[in-house]
């Protein structure tokens, strides 16, 4: 976050005008295909060979998303098997704003080791723009492309109180959306990690300005109203030291604007913006949420 406010200030006094946006949509699409478990890039958290999966029921696939009819085509990671999305319980999983979904796939195989006393599945989507998917980045892209896999999860079977919706970071801004104003599917449970307050407290954060945020951002993400609107329960975790989205002015205010049928915070003790899992411990962590799934 501090980097984010050194670039707005030397926007302004540059060109008297920086729109956030670009700096928020941090996408690669310079790959040309995902290679998971072989791939040699950079990746977000560590994860041992323990919680790999295995090719049989690692599936790569397309989906088409539609956006007031701008189509694109997005590319998804289904673990589990799709014949038993009719019976499973299913996690989809909204990424954060890095890179692409080669970036986040430990975090995507460790969810599918949540409930090894039961089956879940997990869906994961590269918004458009993002490593092979078609498009160009935005807000309402994110939202369009969510309710895709939301469609293509319930065209096999899935029924609203078998679908988990987990956002981290970025992908806290679909996740609550589609939570709080259900489109395809009304998911069951939200799990936010590290999730966004609003563009406007991130904007304020980072620039130390009194301006609008409407001056550097075209987003109009606010978490910490939309989660007003959610019944469902609520899982919220957050590294205490985290200097992106600082855990005092997001996630908290999210946290505390909750006003549903039940809710659980996890406060990491020196977690930071992207380790959260890993600082808590694999095995914490994935008892943590199995727990939530299973109450």
């Amino acid at each position: 976050m501090k980097r984010l406010g050194f670039f707005i200030i030397i926007g302004l006094l540059s060109s008297g005008c920086l729109r956030l946006d670009s700096f928020l949509y941090n996408n690669d699409n310079s790959i040309t295909e995902y290679k998971l478990d072989a791939y040699e890039g950079e990746v977000e958290i560590p994860v041992g060979e323990e919680y790999n999966m295995a090719d049989s029921v690692t599936h790569v696939f397309t989906l088409s998303s539609d956006l007031d009819g701008d189509i694109a085509s997005i590319y998804a990671i289904y673990l589990g098997n799709i014949a038993d999305i009719a019976t499973d319980t299913v996690i989809l999983y909204l990424h954060g704003t890095r890179d692409h979904l080669e970036f986040y796939w430990p975090r995507v195989k460790l969810l599918g080791n949540v409930g090894h006393k039961n089956r879940y599945g997990v869906l994961a989507i590269d918004y458009r723009g993002y490593g092979v998917s078609e498009g160009t980045p935005s807000e309402e892209g994110m939202y369009a492309d969510a309710d895709a896999a939301l469609k293509w999860l319930k065209s096999n079977g899935l029924t609203d109180d078998r679908l988990i919706i987990y956002g981290f970071s970025l992908g806290s801004a679909p996740a609550t959306e589609l939570m709080a104003n259900a489109r395809s599917m009304q998911p069951s449970k939200l799990i936010l990690e590290s999730p966004f307050g609003s563009d406007e407290v991130m904007v304020q954060d980072a620039s130390k300005l009194t301006l609008p945020g409407s001056y550097f951002t075209n987003l109009e993400i606010n978490n910490a109203d939309e989660i007003k609107k959610v019944e469902e329960p609520f899982f919220w975790i957050h590294g205490v030291d985290d200097d992106f989205l600082a855990m005092q002015t997001h996630g908290e205010v999210v946290y505390k604007n909750y006003d549903g049928s039940y809710s659980e915070a996890h406060r990491i003790d020196g977690g930071s913006h992207g380790d959260v899992p890993f600082v808590m411990g694999y095995p914490e962590y994935l008892e943590a949420l199995e727990a939530f799934i299973e109450r």
